[in-house]
């Protein structure tokens, strides 16, 4: 049964969304989270295994939480994820499944995903240009489009397309993406850089704050603040005047949203991280497989709960979290 009180941590805040990391692994390298020849990626011997995380998973939508998005590294390169993904569709308190990826399983998988249980999608796509795309992830952003199409026609709406603005990259395409989503319907979102982790702190030179592309479609269109409703997240939303499209401004370190943040990460590895952008953490798995019952886990994730810190230190303190954005869990 879920509890009349959700989850709260030391600052009064409900925390009722949980990011689940299924995989540290990804298909892309985008050269601002994964390092350059890296390969000390988890084995599956210490992955979660979805017993595992169904159980997790249960304990949590009884405490409280009702929001899961299903992430990586990308989600859709771990073996029989729409199996986990019905599994945990059906557990009790668990009222929105979503899943964020790079699109480029989409094609085979956007059905699949839509009939088990997956309401929304959040695709990371910072160019449309096929040469800088290559350049960013090492892909092909032909197929990448293509998983678009295929989740417009399963039926996922909205879709919300994820660019990381950096100076100097692809700054200069803000308006392409903000026409190519009105055209699609999909939903946009601008992303500042973050410093996590060797990879993030060196794309921190390429750090360019959202105030200013804010203001810079300012002079070209009138946007109108507005909300975005279920699984909105962290973004600040605005809508062009006379059209569908709404954009969203996720700001961690020009404008931060620490004091309404309601989340906490999962890892592949059972890693309960508190904070982005701090190390403040619990792990599961361990205590999962030396046999700790139902009643003792709920105790443990209200202890990890109380461990959450008020903000993170991204602008004061970058160096010191030092594992990479795929381990995290987005």
């Amino acid at each position: 049964m879920v509890e009349a009180n959700p989850l709260k941590d030391s600052f009064g805040r409900k925390i009722e969304y949980l990011r689940l990391s299924v995989t540290d692994r990804c298909d892309l390298r985008c050269f601002y989270c994964i390092p350059k020849g890296f390969k000390d990626f988890s084995t599956p011997e210490h992955w979660l295994t979805f017993d595992e995380i169904e159980r997790i998973i249960a304990i949590f939508g009884q405490l409280g939480v009702s929001k899961l998005r299903l992430t990586g590294g990308e989600p859709l390169v771990r073996k029989n994820l729409p199996e986990l993904v019905q599994r945990l569709g059906q557990l009790e308190g668990i009222e929105d499944l979503s899943l964020s990826t790079n699109a480029t399983q989409l094609v085979k998988y956007a059905d699949t995903l839509k009939q088990n249980g997956v309401s929304r999608i959040n695709v990371s796509l910072d160019t449309l240009n096929p040469q800088r795309f290559q350049d960013i992830t090492g892909g092909n952003l032909a197929q990448v489009l293509e998983g678009l199409q295929a989740a417009k026609q399963a039926g996922f709406h909205p879709i919300k397309i994820n660019m990381v603005v950096m100076k100097g990259i692809n700054d200069d395409e803000v308006s392409s993406m903000v026409d190519y989503c009105a055209t699609n319907d999909f939903t946009l979102r601008f992303i500042e850089t973050m410093p996590m982790g060797e990879t993030g702190q060196d794309a921190s030179q390429n750090y360019i704050s959202l105030q200013k592309i804010k203001a810079q479609l300012a002079e070209k269109y009138d946007l109108i603040p507005t909300v975005m409703g279920r699984g909105a997240g962290p973004a600040r939303y605005f809508q062009i005047q006379g059209s569908n499209l709404k954009i969203g401004f996720i700001t961690p370190l020009s404008q931060h949203f620490c004091e309404t943040c309601n989340r906490i990460r999962l890892s592949v590895e059972g890693t309960l991280y508190l904070c982005l952008g701090q190390d403040d953490k619990i792990e599961l798995r361990d205590t999962l497989r030396q046999g700790i019952n139902d009643t003792e886990l709920r105790q443990l994730i209200l202890q990890a709960i109380a461990l959450k810190p008020e903000k993170h230190e991204f602008d004061r303190k970058p160096e010191q979290v030092i594992r990479i954005m795929s381990m995290s869990g987005g």
